[in-house]
């Protein structure tokens, strides 16, 4: 991805996702704390202060900072997952096909910062961060169903959404222990957590179409306590 050009007219928005990009590479060695935050900005000519500012973090020991840096640099892959991923390239493969693409896509950004992953997997994994890390795998997970197409609105919006996250948890952490060429290993971890999802989808509309004639309890009960006519 191009080096995108710093200038004073920059909002702290624009910045932070400037940041976001050079984040792991300072994490894998300094974790995600404000070591790493200060070092990206070195990286890029920005002033610590100014980006102290745009992540919100007044001081050096600010508890919220880690994750904030950490939800920023996953925003980065979803971002550069659209990138990499346009609508007209996703449109000409199946749905098993874009899931897939879109997680190993996920995988190969991700690829030059395994220990930063990984160091990120661990403070993740904290009871203190859960709430935090289900909002960012929700995000990116309904963030993959809308690029492969999904429009759903009911029940199976969340039902969805809460299998592909849980799914990729389960990937990244496969993924940061892979040793194989090229994460082979992982390829083959994804295309068999795929199965999972397409067996669902197949279940599911196995389901809808076995009970869509089938009569309903309530409206029968209904017609007796309410005749029609």
């Amino acid at each position: 991805m191009a080096q995108a050009k710093i200038n004073d007219d920059m909002t702290l928005d624009e910045i932070v996702s400037i940041l976001a990009e050079k984040l792991p590479n300072h994490a894998a060695f300094d974790g995600w704390n404000i070591y790493c935050l200060q070092a990206a900005a070195d990286e890029i000519g920005i002033d610590h202060d100014i980006a102290q500012l745009a992540y919100n973090s007044a001081d050096m020991i600010s508890h919220s900072l880690p994750m904030k840096l950490l939800e920023s640099w996953i925003s980065y892959v979803d971002a550069e997952m659209r990138r990499r991923l346009p609508a007209e390239k996703l449109a000409a493969m199946k749905i098993r096909e874009r899931i897939t693409a879109l997680l190993i896509t996920r995988l190969e950004i991700a690829q030059p910062h395994r220990e930063a992953q990984r160091r990120a997997h661990a403070m993740m994994a904290l009871p203190a961060n859960i709430r935090t890390t289900m909002k960012i795998g929700w995000r990116s997970a309904d963030i993959m169903w809308r690029m492969a197409g999904d429009e759903a609105t009911d029940y199976n919006h969340y039902t969805k959404r809460m299998i592909l996250s849980s799914i990729y948890s389960a990937i990244l952490l496969h993924f940061i222990n892979d040793e194989s060429e090229s994460f082979a290993d992982t390829r083959a971890f994804v295309d068999r957590r795929i199965d999972n999802v397409m067996q669902f989808e197949k279940a599911k509309a196995g389901f809808i179409s076995r009970t869509e004639n089938r009569p309903s309890l309530s409206r029968f009960i209904g017609r007796l306590r309410y005749p029609e006519g």
